[in-house]
């Protein structure tokens, strides 16, 4: 029960307000008022309530922090988002795993900017690589976001503190030519005729794979898990995807990622074509799915028919393995999304449809993904010259000019 005490001492008279606090020892605490209407005002106002839960925030580890996120991220999703996939969740655990390794001397509400910036050093100085870091810290990041957004700390004092991706041992992408791509499509070709019957048949339905992902710039996991009914003679939707481990397919990673791709007639004839006379009878609807009938592995895929591709196409580089000069492929299955989006940079689409069609959840991600692509673009424009010769070029025939 509260009540108000009045204390006379060397400063005066003041009003101490006493309630109750799971907080301290004595299951008190108290809050002094230089005037009795101030501590009567503070009471009716609840203020008792308001610093209670100020105390509770007090007393939130980080490592509870971090695994009430987990528990939010598996049972009903963060920030009003659906609940994550199995792959994705025991992703966030390793990374949980950095996050929580870190000798943390304060309670999750007593964090400072440098506390997250010492973070960082560490994260730096003891995760296996820079990107591990990165990842690890932006994960913390949307942990305190949480962790803010439900009350149980005042603010994200993360924000901001980040590392950043540019580092000499980071390449950034770099997508095949429209050349090369060209080649691939008529390496499918040549192989889909092959005169060795294992290679036609196996290139029946790579072929299409390998167009639609061209054409889309779908990821792999999203057009193995491709189902007939989600395609149409102008385009195909995305709601699902083979998760990582490939164990189920499940809904695409983020809500971002359900989208609508406009696709070429001749890509969709294809794909329709084979989804009708020759996909194994399956209980998922899958266009491409296995010869029992269930998705296909994106690592065989990648492994055995992608890479047939890129060296039918002549699209090798040397690499050295166990002491011997090997051919390894220029490029993975993924990187025919990564040419998808370098032709709509190319294309000068408007950088919020790339971000829709790509299927990213922010901008961001696009930025720092494809972003040296769109520098490289705009270096190369022909129209160099400055605002007001920009102006002049769209003027209804009014001269624009400056007078000295």
């Amino acid at each position: 029960m509260s009540d108000i005490r009045k204390r006379t001492g060397k400063k005066g008279t003041t009003y101490q307000v006493r309630y109750p606090s799971k907080a301290t020892k004595t299951g008190y605490a108290y809050k002094t008022f230089d005037t009795m209407k101030e501590a009567r005002a503070w009471l009716e106002s609840g203020g008792v309530h308001r610093n209670q839960h100020k105390h509770g925030e007090s007393r939130l580890e980080v490592t509870d922090a971090i695994d009430k996120w987990l528990h939010i991220c598996e049972a009903e999703g963060t920030d009003g988002n659906d609940p994550v996939t199995e792959y994705t969740l025991k992703t966030y655990h390793y990374f949980a795993k950095y996050m929580k390794a870190y000798p943390w001397d304060k309670q999750a509400s007593e964090l400072t900017p440098p506390d997250i910036v010492l973070f960082r050093s560490w994260l730096l100085a003891n995760c296996p690589s820079r990107c591990v870091a990165r990842k690890a810290l932006t994960h913390f990041q949307t942990v305190m976001n949480e962790m803010a957004l439900r009350g149980l700390i005042t603010a994200n004092v993360a924000t901001g503190i980040n590392i950043s991706t540019n580092s000499r041992y980071e390449r950034p992408v770099t997508p095949p030519s429209e050349k090369d791509f060209l080649a691939l499509l008529a390496a499918a070709d040549r192989l889909a005729n092959s005169k060795h019957a294992r290679i036609a048949k196996a290139w029946e339905r790579y072929r299409p794979m390998l167009y639609l992902a061209g054409d889309t710039g779908m990821r792999p996991g999203e057009y193995l898990a491709l189902p007939s009914f989600n395609i149409t003679q102008d385009e195909v939707k995305v709601d699902r995807a083979v998760e990582r481990s490939g164990r189920k397919i499940s809904v695409t990673k983020t809500p971002a990622g359900c989208r609508w791709i406009d696709l070429s007639p001749a890509t969709a004839d294809m794909v329709l074509h084979y989804a009708k006379h020759h996909a194994a009878p399956n209980d998922y609807d899958l266009v491409f799915p296995n010869s029992q009938g269930r998705w296909q592995s994106s690592m065989d895929w990648g492994n055995q028919g992608f890479a047939m591709a890129c060296i039918e196409a002549g699209l090798v580089e040397q690499v050295e393995r166990n002491g011997e000069v090997v051919d390894k492929p220029k490029y993975t299955a993924y990187d025919l999304r990564h040419f998808y989006a370098s032709m709509l940079i190319e294309q000068r689409v408007n950088l919020k449809k790339i971000q829709r069609l790509m299927g990213h959840r922010n901008i961001t991600t696009t930025l720092n993904v494809y972003g040296h692509l769109i520098d490289k673009v705009e270096a190369s424009s022909d129209d160099k010259t400055g605002m007001i010769s920009r102006i002049a070029q769209k003027s209804c025939g009014e001269t624009v000019a400056i007078n000295t």
